[in-house]
């Protein structure tokens, strides 16, 4: 039997790798650049108790905060994408490292100014603006600071919640080091035989596979595993949850849920919402499951058969070049100004494309004011990652247009309105991709793909919103969290929300040790609620052609200058509403139905 290696990142070609010399040229320089931001921190204490004196302190404060907190954010992007790249690389962890301890410092060393600012009042700062120009373009950051001014605490304690951060921190790092570097699945063999590796880049691309055996070998080789640490886990979740209490507490906040929506200004009813809309869909999933049971051929569906294309002795694999033609003529309708930037991002390295031993898994962007965006990938060939590749350049080119027409300051966008950059992108693509298909068999490829996206993001993720208002909810009202109670919760919702046609067994129990966006807590319900409204603006785009591009160009420039759901009605989608989750769930539907007549 032959056995596949996997790359060390050493032997990576450079072409297929992100160039983070353009962040800064040699670790070097990173280092000098650290050592610059050690020394600025002292230069806070120039502003300490002064900044009601005049506009022009204020001001000085506030660029001086800005011109340490935009290299601080290069530092930190150079430092964590270099560990992302090789997880084992011992410099780069060093790096990282020294960069959190460093972005501590600088919290610590700044935390006077919105306390300083509240204690000035409105009326001053109003008349300082007045007063000094260059001091207005800082309005939004006022606008903010006095609507946050119940939460925010003394200058004493605001300086000990910045110091804490190294502490509360520890278990998402812990999490990070032991599920990237430290974890290893056990080997399984494929349809030909050979002994392939699982990792969490190839894991995905198993239970894709037409063979019910590979794909079962690969469910139980992860589940398995990381059923085998299930209490360390859940302590590790457990104690996530507790430093979210912990901010949330500080911070007279009401719930966890209510402190992380706070800072996009995002009312729990649109959270509610999200979750009663999906709950009264759920047949449609039913109907969906029913239907790939049925076209499968299948005595009983398991979850591992939820990612395996249901259109038989059809198989499409691309090549890295194919998907960028593929997404370039998808986003057309985007226009040239978009496709320039695309194609810039296509050719000056900024993807990270293959998976190489101890790299990150999954995929992401992250925009460097002042640089670029960068994108890490663990292309795979499938039309999957060809949507990925769509939908991670969404992200960067959102960043790339907003750090171009915003001030630092406001450059940095909130995650509610970011996927939604990216998953129109993805709507686009599909659009494209059903219409050009040569026969129906391709065209029903392509709407199995595209359902499921839809059962991945705006399915899936409510799922995954739920489990943490529950497990939030149950912890904060002082009940246990044990690692059989998560497990039974998980279990329960699978249960619901895959429906009578669906065999949930107790391995899938243990998948929510599998995601690592549970550590960045209430985040996961953005990807639906930014699915359902790209699912709209992206049928703007294609029906109304320019005056909706325009509106939407206004919307990825607009950055952080407004509240995101103020953006997004900018661009014509109303979150506070259920109409575009339940526009979301009619197209689904319509897929659903087109699937059924094409098979």
């Amino acid at each position: 039997m032959g056995e596949v290696k996997m790359l060390l990142r050493s032997e990576c070609r450079p072409e297929d790798t992100w160039n983070l010399a353009d962040i800064y040229p040699t670790v070097e320089d990173w280092e000098a650049a650290w050592n610059r931001i050690a020394e600025k921190c002292a230069g806070y204490d120039e502003f300490r108790g002064r900044l009601g004196e005049s506009a022009d302190m204020l001001y000085g404060c506030l660029a001086f905060d800005d011109s340490v907190c935009e290299e601080l954010d290069r530092l930190d992007s150079y430092a964590f994408q270099m560990l992302d790249q090789d997880t084992g690389n011992s410099e780069a962890q060093t790096l990282q490292q020294k960069a959190d301890d460093l972005r501590v410092k600088v919290r610590s060393a700044s935390s006077f100014i919105p306390v300083e600012i509240l204690a000035v009042g409105e009326e001053t700062v109003d008349r300082f603006m007045e007063e000094d120009a260059k001091l207005a373009g800082y309005h939004r950051i006022f606008e903010l600071i006095f609507r946050d001014k119940d939460h925010t605490l003394s200058a004493e304690a605001e300086h000990l919640l910045a110091e804490a951060g190294s502490v509360t921190e520890a278990s998402s790092n812990i999490y990070k080091m032991f599920n990237n570097a430290d974890l290893t699945f056990p080997p399984i063999e494929n349809e030909r035989g050979e002994t392939v590796p699982v990792t969490h880049g190839t894991f995905i691309s198993y239970l894709e596979n037409p063979d019910i055996r590979v794909r079962r070998a690969a469910y139980e080789s992860v589940y398995k595993t990381y059923g085998a640490y299930r209490n360390t886990l859940a302590t590790s979740f457990q104690a996530n949850i507790r430093q979210a209490m912990f901010y949330a507490k500080a911070r007279k906040y009401s719930s966890t849920r209510a402190y992380y929506l706070a800072g996009s200004n995002i009312p729990e009813s649109v959270y509610d919402n999200l979750i009663e809309t999906v709950h009264q869909n759920l047949p449609s999933m039913y109907h969906y499951v029913a239907l790939r049971k049925k076209v499968l051929g299948l005595d009983q569906l398991h979850l591992y058969d939820v990612y395996t294309p249901i259109v038989k002795d059809y198989e499409q694999k691309y090549t890295f070049e194919e998907a960028k033609a593929l997404v370039k003529k998808g986003l057309a309708p985007m226009g040239g100004d978009y496709l320039n930037v695309l194609q810039e991002g296509f050719d000056n390295r900024w993807i990270d494309v293959y998976e190489n031993k101890g790299k990150r898994s999954g995929a992401y962007s992250n925009g460097v004011y002042g640089v670029h965006p960068y994108v890490l990938l663990n292309f795979n060939y499938t039309l999957d990652n060809v949507s990925t590749l769509a939908h991670e350049m969404g992200h960067a080119l959102h960043s790339y247009f907003s750090s171009a027409s915003q001030p630092y300051c406001y450059a940095d966008y909130r995650i509610f309105v970011a996927e939604v950059a990216s998953t129109c992108n993805e709507a686009l693509l599909n659009h494209y991709l059903m219409e050009h298909a040569e026969n129906d068999q391709e065209k029903a490829y392509i709407i199995n793909s595209y359902l499921d996206t839809f059962k991945g993001t705006l399915f899936r993720q409510t799922m995954f919103a739920e489990f943490e208002k529950i497990t939030h909810q149950m912890l904060e009202s002082g009940q246990s969290l044990t690692a059989d109670k998560i497990c039974s919760i998980y279990h329960d919702l699978n249960v619901r929300y895959f429906g009578p046609d669906m065999e949930v067994d107790e391995l899938i129990d243990m998948e929510w040790a599998r995601i690592p966006h549970f550590y960045r807590p209430f985040y996961v319900y953005q990807y639906a609620t930014g699915f359902s409204a790209a699912i709209a603006l992206s049928q703007k785009i294609l029906t109304e052609g320019a005056p909706a591009v325009e509106a939407y160009m206004s919307f990825l420039q607009g950055g952080g200058s407004k509240d995101p759901i103020d953006l997004l009605k900018m661009a014509g989608v109303d979150m506070n509403e259920k109409a575009p989750i339940m526009s979301a769930m009619k197209v689904f539907d319509d897929l659903v139905s087109r699937m059924e007549e094409l098979l």
